[in-house]
């Protein structure tokens, strides 16, 4: 890696770091953890359109200020093993009117282990032919690539393999395992994950309680979290995400955590008794003694309602994706808690994007 690389690196992660020290400012004025990405290969997805010109189909993006697209046989952001697959991919692609016809997207998931799904998107039903064709595709890769391929079209999935990876993160000198599903979302920068999920383990002070997590995905969190904890209860609106929670659970010998699929806003009001489900009948919330609460809400932040909820948790975990919104947030939070500790993970190098962290306690 280049002098210059690392340099430039450093001064964009001192911008955004700074940024953020700024915002939280009047909630906090010690020193923020840091957590550094990698410069280069720290993406474990990846998605682009594709272009035909002549015999040659290849991989394009979007400049962000004037829209004008622009090839990309290689990304430096992404693992090497998509750029590795990109590569075998552009090469098949040349001259192939049955792979290529039609194809408008790709999308690559890959691991820490160098598993790697790619699911390729068409203008076109998928029939036998080409089905056939990727099967002696996958066939001429090397034997030591784990690639596993998905078609789809309008009303159409053709799965050829699996739909999913499964991810290892080493967390603590322990390693997870993480069904991925194809399309649904998941941490895209691995490592820098790992630290948010060992910097949110660190922060945890009462381990003869129970934990609540809301928006909890596919477990990313909490399967780790749950040994922290005399009990684990977490909430997730996508079914996708629910279905591969519960695989993590089990895959982790986990027999403490219970994820139930629930909006933030449903379980507001589950917890104030003013709406029963059926999802939640076999789930004693009364049983329940909490002492913390982890939230990782989307961009938008939380709502006004689910923010009065938290503020009944002595402990709060905040992981934001969107310091803006993290900060007016804790316009409201601060007003029952302290900042105790605050960090930033920078997920997306080279962007104006950066994963923020505060913990949270509550004021005498």
């Amino acid at each position: 890696m280049s002098d210059h690389l690392t340099e430039k690196y450093q001064q964009q992660l001192d911008e955004k770091t700074n940024r953020v020290k700024d915002l939280l400012s009047s909630f906090y004025g010690s020193n923020i953890d840091i957590y550094a990405s990698q410069p280069t290969h720290f993406r474990m997805r990846a998605e682009f359109r594709i272009w035909h010109e002549g015999q040659d189909t290849y991989h394009i993006m979007f400049n962000k200020v004037d829209k004008e697209q622009y090839r990309v046989d290689q990304l430096e952001a992404a693992s090497e093993i998509i750029n590795t697959a990109m590569a075998l991919m552009t090469a098949a692609f040349k001259g192939n009117e049955i792979l290529r016809r039609k194809l408008f997207q790709i999308d690559y998931l890959s691991t820490l282990t160098d598993e790697l799904l790619i699911t390729l998107v068409y203008h076109k039903a998928l029939d036998d032919n080409w089905q056939a064709e990727v099967n002696r595709l996958k066939a001429s890769f090397p034997a030591h690539l784990n690639i596993n391929f998905i078609g789809r079209s309008k009303k159409q999935k053709v799965m050829l393999d699996n739909d999913f990876v499964i991810e290892e993160l080493p967390i603590n000198n322990k390693t997870y395992q993480f069904k991925q599903i194809e399309n649904s979302f998941t941490q895209p920068n691995a490592r820098v994950n790992c630290n948010m999920i060992e910097w949110s383990i660190a922060q945890v002070r009462d381990q003869s309680r129970d934990l609540l997590e809301l928006y909890c995905g596919s477990g990313n969190f909490s399967v780790p979290l749950a040994s922290c904890f005399k009990n684990v209860l977490a909430t997730e609106i996508s079914k996708t995400s629910v279905s591969a929670a519960q695989f993590n659970i089990a895959a982790n010998n986990v027999d403490n955590l219970t994820i139930v699929r629930l909006s933030s806003e449903e379980f507001v009001e589950a917890m104030a008794g003013v709406r029963q489900f059926r999802r939640l009948q076999d789930v004693d919330l009364t049983a329940y003694d909490f002492s913390t609460v982890l939230v990782d809400p989307p961009r938008a932040g939380i709502d006004d309602d689910t923010i009065a909820l938290i503020q009944q948790f002595d402990n709060v975990i905040y992981i934001s994706c969107n310091p803006l919104t993290l900060a007016d947030n804790l316009q409201t939070l601060c007003l029952t808690h302290e900042v105790k500790r605050a960090a930033v993970f920078d997920q997306f190098p080279f962007t104006e994007h950066i994963e923020s962290g505060v913990y949270l306690e509550r004021k005498p």
